[in-house]
C-alpha cells in the first residue's frame, strides 16, 4: 500500500481537500479523504504543502510515433503516399523507448493520446496509452483503437498537390472523406445484415476498421485549424451521424456558438508554437477559455513534438492568463481530456477504483517555477525528484 498524506488534494471530481490523503493499493485508488489511518507496512509520502492531482493527460500528441532525435528513422507519423488510409494502426509504430516518454513522466504526465499526423485525409487509428509500464507498447494501452484520425486544410493539400493527385483543394478533401465514409457505411450495413441473417461475409481489412466509428465506440478525430475547416468537419460528421473531436481548433473562438451547437468537444492547441502556416494566423491562448465559457468540453494539447509535451501544464496556465477559468484549465489536462478520449473510467480523477495515476507538485503545476516531485502510474512511483533529479 501507498499513502499520500497532508496534501492539497485536487480530485477533479466532486470534492477537493485543503489537507487530504490518498490511499493506493494494487495499482488502484482505494480511498480519498481528509484523514486516512496509516496501516502497518504502508509506504507513506508526506506531501505537506504540495498539490496532489490526477496524472496529467495530453489528449492529442505524436509521442512515440515521431521520436525525438531520430530523424527519418524515428518518423512514422504519416504514410504520405496514400490520402485515405483508415487501416493504419498507430500502435504498430509507437516506440515506448522514445526519450519523450521520460520527459512526460518528469512532468507529471501519466497518459497520452497518440497517433498519426495530418498529412492524410484519413490517417488511421489512434491509441490511448500510459507513459510508463513496459518496453512492449501493448502493455501501456488503455484504449486501442481510440479514434479515427481525419484531417482538413493545409496539410493534406500541401502533401498531395505536389504529387499531382487529389486532394489539392479543400473541396477534394471533403469529397474524398465523404466517398470513404459512404463506402465504409455500406460495408457496415452489409455486414450487420449478414450477421443478423447468419450469412457468410467477406471481411475487408480497410473497411473493418470503421466498424467502431459507426458503432460510436470511437470518434472521428478531426485536425482542423481554420473556421471553415471546422465547420466542414462538423457538417460531414453530422451527415453521417458520427461522434467527433475537433482537434487544434485554432479559430474556434471565432465560431464558438457554432461549435457549441454542434455538441462536439474540442482539443485546443498547440498554442505554444509558431504561426508557421496561414491557417494558424489567429491561434491564441484565449481560444480554450472562450470555448469553455460557451459550455464546450475542452482539453488542452501540446501536439508533441510541435510543442514539447512537458509544456502541457504551462499551456493550461497561459490559457488561464487569457481568461480561462482556473479549475476548467486543470480539468482540460485531466478529467476533460479523459472524458473526451473515452477513458474516464480509468484515469483523469482521483476516485476510488480508478487507476492510481497521480502527480505530486510543490505548487500550482500551471506555474513555470513549479516542480514535479512524484509521478505515480498504476500505483508505482516512476519518478521521484529526490532520486531522479
Amino acid at each position: 500500500m501507498l499513502l499520500i498524506k497532508n496534501a492539497k488534494v485536487l480530485t477533479m471530481a466532486e470534492k477537493d481537500y485543503e489537507k487530504g490523503c490518498v490511499l493506493i493499493d494494487r495499482g488502484k485508488i482505494i480511498e480519498v479523504a481528509a484523514n486516512i489511518k496509516e496501516m502497518p507496512d504502508c509506504e507513506v509520502i508526506d506531501a505537506d504543502n504540495c498539490w496532489v492531482m490526477p496524472g496529467l493527460i495530453d489528449a492529442h500528441s505524436h509521442i512515440g510515433i515521431t521520436e525525438e532525435k531520430k530523424g527519418f528513422e524515428g518518423e512514422d507519423c504519416n504514410e504520405d503516399v496514400e490520402p485515405v488510409a483508415p487501416h493504419l494502426r498507430a500502435l504498430d509504430a509507437i516506440n515506448p523507448m522514445d526519450p519523450a516518454f521520460g520527459v512526460a513522466i518528469r512532468s507529471g504526465i501519466t497518459s497520452v493520446h497518440t497517433g498519426q499526423g495530418s498529412s492524410n485525409v484519413v490517417g488511421g487509428q489512434f491509441a490511448f496509452i500510459k507513459t510508463f509500464g513496459s518496453r512492449a507498447i501493448d502493455d501501456l494501452v488503455v484504449l486501442e483503437p481510440s479514434a479515427m484520425k481525419i484531417a482538413f486544410g493545409e496539410n493534406p493539400k500541401a502533401t498531395y498537390s505536389d504529387q499531382g493527385v487529389m486532394p489539392s483543394t479543400r473541396m477534394a478533401i471533403a469529397a474524398l472523406l465523404r466517398e470513404e465514409l459512404c463506402k465504409a457505411k455500406a460495408y457496415y450495413e452489409k455486414k450487420k445484415e449478414a450477421l443478423e441473417q447468419n450469412q457468410s461475409f467477406e471481411i475487408k481489412f480497410d473497411k473493418e476498421c470503421w466498424i467502431a466509428v459507426f458503432d460510436k465506440k470511437i470518434p472521428l478525430k478531426a485536425h482542423a485549424h481554420r473556421a471553415d475547416d471546422i465547420i466542414t468537419a462538423i457538417r460531414i460528421a453530422k451527415e453521417f451521424d458520427l461522434n467527433m473531436t475537433i482537434d487544434h481548433c485554432s479559430e474556434g473562438h471565432l465560431i464558438a456558438d457554432e461549435i457549441a451547437r454542434s455538441g462536439y468537444p474540442v482539443i485546443a492547441g498547440p498554442n505554444l508554437a509558431s504561426r508557421n502556416k496561414i491557417e494558424v494566423q489567429y491561434m491564441d491562448f484565449k481560444t480554450a477559455g472562450a470555448l469553455a465559457a460557451k459550455g464546450i468540453k475542452v482539453a488542452i494539447t501540446t501536439d508533441h513534438p510541435v510543442s514539447r509535451i512537458n509544456c502541457l501544464p504551462i499551456c493550461a496556465g497561459l490559457a488561464v492568463r487569457e481568461g480561462m477559468d482556473f479549475k476548467e484549465a486543470l480539468k482540460a489536462i485531466t478529467i476533460n481530456a479523459a472524458e473526451i478520449c473515452n477513458v474516464s473510467h480509468r484515469v483523469g480523477s482521483l476516485v476510488p477504483e480508478k487507476d492510481a495515476d497521480i502527480a505530486i507538485f510543490d505548487g500550482n503545476p500551471m506555474l513555470t517555477f513549479t516542480h514535479t516531485l512524484y509521478t505515480i502510474i498504476d500505483g508505482k512511483i516512476v519518478y521521484d525528484r529526490k532520486i531522479h533529479g
